[in-house]
């Protein structure tokens, strides 16, 4: 018998199960450590963790390593002890940036419609580009061909009627593959999944749900929606009711809003001399400060985390009156929360800075202070700043140094006014 027809009507079969499935939720495979490998392809096929030194935490482990345990946020030390001959490779963020900036044009040449929502994942919408570029089970080939092909790392993608299945179906998909959902499978697909797979169960309304009986997408589902409500909350009950049924309204939204930047480190060994501390603290503002430049943004949240030997971890924030992008303000403004922080008598073990409640810089109004209105002083200090980036970008961050109290070489007073923020 011929084989002709039955491939055929194959093909046809697949062709409808994609119908109404034009959302792509695109996610690179160990993000970080496929960047390391594609510059370091000596490293294929070996345990290579991406992170600081033993006291760190691990950013990112290849599957070789994640085979041992290992994963993300995990202390340095316990991965290296459940993988000991894993090789450590230092993190460069600025790598990272610029794989990530090339793999969104890679997605932006697809479709308009790309919602960014990480450095290594995006959702798009390719209803639009179907006539141009196939059906969606294609357009997902074409972007990991060219990703592949482009920065030698790869990525899995997930096709489904809305943005949540997709994204379950990417991760499903991993690593390096295709996985679609058709639109009539959506609630079957679900229900054999435990609840802790839903967008925004945690451990906590795991362990709510859990009190009611309700273990799975399945239980959840057939679960009167009071029930739910009763266990998580009225709104959160609803939301997840909903998605238990596949019901997701929620559209690819182009752009990405981000939410908040940030920077710490942990230091090699405890640091009981708070001058260090601080001067590291200044490093990290400036490292937020040239991201929030590079991205086009300002801020009007700074927030301090310490954490003690003990493993304590403490923040502090406040919010500014006027929105920055300038190191100078960030870090008199950590350098005052700093100062608040009751370490107890501890050494410090970690510090790090966020920059939070963000806005584009060119649709925000920056009121200066008296003084700096006076005294011309805020042009003068972002115009500064602004050729260091240069100076940084074309010869590395070392290239400038800042001296042990003025951050960019500039008066270390403060002219910034606080609201105070919740402590936590």
């Amino acid at each position: 018998m011929s084989r002709g027809p039955r491939a055929l009507e194959a093909r046809r079969d697949w062709g409808r199960a994609e119908i109404g499935c034009s959302i792509l939720h695109v996610d690179m495979d160990a993000f970080f450590a496929s960047v390391e490998l594609a510059r370091r392809p000596q490293l294929r096929g070996l345990p290579v963790i991406v992170g600081g030194a033993t006291r760190g935490v691990v950013l990112a482990a290849t599957y070789e390593a994640r085979a041992f345990g290992v994963h993300a946020a995990m202390p340095m030390s316990v991965a290296l002890r459940q993988c000991p001959h894993a090789v450590v490779v230092p993190p460069d963020h600025h790598a990272y940036h610029e794989v990530s900036t090339g793999v969104m044009r890679v997605l932006g040449d697809v479709t308009a419609l790309v919602e960014q929502v990480s450095v290594d994942e995006a959702f798009l919408d390719v209803a639009g580009a179907r006539r141009r570029l196939g059906p969606p089970t294609v357009i997902a080939q074409l972007i990991r061909r060219q990703v592949r092909e482009q920065f030698g790392i790869t990525c899995s993608v997930g096709i489904a009627s809305t943005k949540f299945v997709a994204k379950l179906a990417s991760g499903h998909a991993k690593p390096d593959g295709v996985l679609l959902v058709p639109r009539a499978a959506t609630v079957d697909f679900l229900r054999v999944l435990p609840v802790g797979a839903l967008w925004g169960v945690g451990e906590k309304t795991e362990a709510a749900l859990a009190r009611w009986g309700i273990r799975t997408v399945a239980e959840l589902a057939d679960s009167d929606l009071s029930t739910v409500q009763h266990a998580v909350g009225k709104v959160a009950g609803a939301h997840l009711h909903d998605l238990s049924w596949g019901r997701d309204p929620r559209p690819v939204r182009p752009g990405r809003e981000e939410r908040s930047l940030s920077a710490e480190e942990t230091f090699p060994v405890d640091v009981a001399d708070l001058g260090v501390v601080q001067a590291k603290t200044r490093d990290l503002a400036d490292r937020c400060a040239v991201r929030l430049r590079r991205n086009g943004l300002v801020t009007r949240t700074i927030t301090v985390k310490v954490r003690t030997s003990d493993f304590r971890t403490l923040t502090r924030s406040r919010t500014l009156l006027t929105p920055t992008d300038v190191g100078r303000e960030l870090y008199l403004a950590a350098r005052e929360l700093l100062a608040g922080v009751d370490l107890g008598g501890l050494p410090v073990r970690l510090v790090g800075v966020r920059a939070e409640g963000l806005s584009p810089a060119a649709s925000t109004v920056r009121q200066p202070t008296l003084e700096e209105a006076s005294e011309g002083q805020l042009p003068a200090r972002r115009d500064a700043e602004r050729a260091m980036d240069v100076v940084r970008e074309r010869f590395g961050r070392s290239a400038i140094q800042a001296g042990p109290s003025q951050p960019g070489g500039v008066s270390s007073r403060s002219t910034t006014t606080f609201v105070p923020a919740d402590l936590s």
